[in-house]
């Protein structure tokens, strides 16, 4: 449904996307995730044909963005982070308009089911300067599915929620994922893990991971994660140096006071040895248990990992 290959951007000498390739299935939700100027919304933009790319392949639905930029609009419904919406409309008038814009078949008709399904009706005539937030984002989605397309690109559809609105909205993205190809962009990690099938992560607008949330938590945790509570009244690098001594130990880092993330070698479990070697320490172990990666963990330790390696030097 969405094909991308080699895509570059150029502001003048600063390149927001460098060499980006990627592919996005019929009826898959792809979590699209980076750090603040890593270019998500410079992609989505291109993806929507409101920007052409400097240099590279993207086709939407069959279509060229840069040959049949009109076309792909047809089959692509944008959610920008900040939705264009007229305030001094009403709900209804605003749809109408949009839907007359989109030349949407049946517009009466459609505006309805639309409606219907994300639970505007009863706002229909409210003007949308009086809609909470979390409202003002279902028009937002409405306006994107209105002419129903397959393709559905929503910038940070949950910034600015309540915890109850961010609910509602994703159950709409769930159930909007029946029906639609989804690029979500988000900051909001557990976001992903909930409503993403794939997640791919760029940083200086390069590709730095594409996987599922459980495929890149196998790939990067590696051997067994464990989490280490001492009571030691010993300097927290003496702890490190000596946790890393114990067998199939591969890497200790200190996240709080007194407390350790070990990672083990693959195979391996030392949970014995790291006990017995507290023990022998002196130290009281408070404890010890397994983690598991989060998705959070994984952005940040890829995110890390690039940063580093573009240092000079580096």
């Amino acid at each position: 449904m969405i094909d991308v290959q080699g895509l570059t951007k150029l502001y003048g000498s600063f390149v927001a996307l460098d060499n980006l390739s990627f592919h996005v299935g019929q009826g898959e939700i792809l979590g699209f995730l980076g750090p603040n100027g890593a270019g998500k919304t410079t992609t989505m933009r291109i993806l929507s044909a409101y920007m052409p790319p400097s240099a590279g392949s993207v086709r939407v639905a069959g279509y060229d963005v840069t040959r049949h930029p009109l076309e792909v609009r047809r089959h692509v419904g944008y959610m920008p982070e900040t939705v264009p919406l007229y305030k001094e409309m009403s709900v209804l008038d605003y749809l109408d308009f949009m839907a007359r814009l989109r030349g949407v078949p049946r517009r009466q008709s459609r505006i309805t089911d639309v409606m219907d399904q994300l639970g505007l009706t009863e706002k229909a005539h409210t003007r949308i300067a009086k809609l909470s937030k979390g409202y003002r984002q279902r028009v937002g989605l409405a306006q994107a599915i209105l002419h129903e397309p397959d393709v559905l690109i929503l910038d940070e559809p949950t910034i600015g929620l309540d915890p109850q609105q961010i609910i509602e909205v994703r159950n709409l993205i769930r159930s909007l994922g029946e029906h639609h190809t989804i690029i979500l962009s988000t900051h909001i990690l557990p976001e992903v893990s909930q409503l993403a099938d794939r997640v791919l992560i760029i940083n200086r607008g390069k590709l730095v991971a594409e996987d599922t949330p459980e495929g890149l938590t196998a790939l990067l945790s590696g051997g067994r994660r464990l989490r280490v509570l001492v009571n030691a009244d010993v300097p927290a690098d003496t702890i490190i140096t000596t946790l890393s001594r114990v067998p199939g130990v591969k890497e200790v880092r200190a996240i709080a006071d007194q407390t350790f993330d070990v990672v083990a070698e693959e195979n391996s479990d030392p949970r014995a040895d790291i006990a017995a070697t507290v023990v022998h320490q002196g130290w009281q172990l408070l404890e010890l248990h397994t983690t598991t990666m989060t998705l959070e963990d994984i952005f940040l330790h890829l995110v890390t990992r690039e940063d580093s390696v573009a240092q000079p030097g580096g």
